[in-house]
């Protein structure tokens, strides 16, 4: 429970279907932005986390708060730093829900003897005689699934999605039919959630000891090695950006690749960032037939693309993607999430 919309209204849903349910809210960090709250995520502000405890007492259930500050360092925000240390651009949100949202919900549900975890997430799960899979959600433009390819199929047999079979203005309705009129007009924001202000930037000169002289200025160069100015110090870019380069060249040059080891970034035009394969370490399948040969398969470089045809060619943890068409902007850190119609099919961390 975040004390927002989506939780607020999984949790109407389930109660109207008769569970039992207890609360819980994580504590993960101790300064967020406001757009935490906003986003309804659980690592939030102290308010949102008594906003949390009071809808629970609203709704007739107990309320547990859940410190998980040292983990959530230890594994996510540990994790951040190194990516961007490495001249990578990661995406903390698949680390969290794997490792701290369900591995440490799953061990408190033992706790309170609790058969299932439910979470305000727009994706839906299918099971099957083979086992439980995870699918889209049905508001496509609210789909979580790309967030969630790391959850393992024990997870996902003892989880609840109560809102993925619905779509976002259907659970503002619902919000506001139930009395919850404040929370159907609630805004949403897309600020990772221990970053203030959206600003990565100021969040890693302000966790790296001596940030500003260990990572200094450095070369932009373009694709054949001449040098076009100076950079601030490559953590400060990510593959794919154009704004914010601090440099004029008279056409727009876009970040293409970045070396962390020689302090460089290769800048290039908009069409030379279109590549047609990618390497991905870290890889989970749901599907063992994976392994060693061709799968076609629906792969998304990033939450907002689209998912596009390619095919996979897996290797125990790796795998080798190539598109049917080229795809812009592959950035190494991200995830690539591979689909078969509504179904995840497995899932792996962009390296190449």
């Amino acid at each position: 429970m975040s004390g927002g919309i989506d939780s607020t209204v999984a949790a109407l849903l389930l109660l109207e279907q008769g569970y039992e349910l207890v609360g819980v809210t994580y504590r993960t960090w101790d300064s967020v932005s406001q757009g935490c709250l906003e986003k309804e995520k659980g690592c939030c502000t102290v308010d949102a986390m008594m906003e949390a405890k009071r809808m629970c007492e609203r709704l007739g259930f107990e309320h547990h708060l859940l410190d998980l500050r040292e983990e959530f360092r230890r594994t996510v925000v540990s994790d951040f730093v190194a990516e961007y240390l490495a001249g990578r651009t990661p995406n903390p949100c698949v680390r969290c829900n794997a490792v701290i949202k369900w591995g440490e919900l799953l061990r408190l549900a033992d706790q309170l003897q609790c058969a299932h975890i439910a979470t305000g997430h727009y994706a839906r799960i299918e099971a099957t005689a083979e086992g439980h899979y995870l699918l889209k959600g049905v508001d496509t433009r609210k789909d979580q699934s790309y967030f969630l390819w790391q959850l393992e199929e024990q997870m996902l047999a003892r989880t609840l999605f109560p809102l993925g079979n619905l779509t976002k203005p259907e659970v503002r309705r619902i919000a506001l039919e139930r009395g919850f009129e404040a929370l159907s007009k609630k805004a949403e924001s897309q600020e990772i959630c221990f970053i203030p202000d959206n600003d990565y930037r100021a969040f890693l000169a302000a966790e790296v000891t001596d940030f500003a002289e260990r990572y200094w200025s450095g070369e932009f160069v373009d694709e054949e090695g001449n040098v076009l100015g100076r950079h601030r110090g490559y953590p400060f870019y990510t593959v794919g950006q154009r704004k914010g380069l601090g440099i004029a060249l008279g056409e727009p040059m876009y970040v293409s690749r970045i070396d962390a080891l020689r302090n460089r970034i290769t800048l290039a035009k908009h069409d030379r960032l279109y590549h047609q394969t990618l390497h991905a370490t870290d890889c989970r399948f749901a599907d063992s037939r994976y392994m060693e040969r061709l799968v076609d398969v629906e792969a998304r470089i990033r939450y907002k693309s689209p998912a596009v045809p390619a095919t996979v060619c897996a290797y125990g943890t790796e795998a080798d993607v190539l598109f049917r068409e080229p795809v812009w902007g592959i950035a190494p850190g991200q995830s690539v999430v591979f689909y078969q119609g509504d179904r995840v099919t497995g899932g792996g961390v962009i390296s190449a």
